[in-house]
């Protein structure tokens, strides 16, 4: 399956989509003004650079986009794209009868190797885990995929049943922003109340993003 990825400058502005929710306790407290919050549903409108979007809740969000926001496209793609040495992140659960089974699966693009590498839990689902790191084997066994990630510190050998939805990076821009498009957005909300973000990432082709 051919898969485009992003130009190398663009993966590295979207670096942060995959960024853990918490603030470390020790940031100074001027980083600690602002709740990063994802925001997961589809899009209402674009007016101008504020991006109305019905929430997987329900609700409706109003996201103010910075100067110069960058959109990513998420696309599908394959088990069979997965091949050692490649980095992705992986959101699971932890099974009844041992281990993990993945919720979803993450390709990167090779710019954005290393981005938010480690094993940390995610708001997916409750008590889900998103783990960021390398490839080191994906092995076919009867319940699917064994796939084996390998980050600084550890390893998680996770379970990936045929079925889990696999998606990668690809290019995309604010026009494909459009009513009913189903996004993901990483962002911070203020003291006050409002929500600003730097990135987006889009699906596309009905491609619903899983993060």
């Amino acid at each position: 399956m051919h898969r485009k990825f992003l130009p190398a400058l663009g993966a590295v502005l979207l670096a942060a989509l995959m960024t853990a929710a918490s603030i470390p306790s020790s940031a100074p407290a001027s980083a600690q003004a602002e709740q990063r919050v994802r925001v997961r549903g589809t899009v209402i409108g674009l007016s101008g650079q504020t991006l109305s979007v019905k929430t997987r809740e329900g609700a409706t969000a109003e996201i103010a986009l910075a100067d110069g926001y960058a959109v990513a496209g998420v696309v599908r793609a394959s088990l069979a794209d997965i091949k050692p040495g490649d980095f992705v992140g992986i959101a699971s659960l932890p099974k009844s009868s041992g281990g993990d089974g993945a919720l979803e699966v993450l390709i990167f693009p090779p710019a954005m190797k290393g981005t938010n590498e480690g094993s940390y839990g995610w708001d997916l689902q409750p008590n889900s885990t998103m783990t960021n790191g390398s490839v080191a084997n994906a092995v076919k066994d009867v319940d699917g995929h064994t796939v084996t990630v390998t980050y600084k510190g550890g390893e998680k050998k996770i379970n990936v049943p045929e079925g889990t939805p696999v998606v990668t990076f690809a290019a995309a821009t604010p026009a494909d922003l459009k009513a009913g498009a189903a996004v993901f957005v990483n962002a911070e909300k203020g003291a006050g109340g409002a929500i600003t973000a730097r990135r987006v990432a889009v699906g596309l082709n009905g491609v619903v993003p899983p993060m």
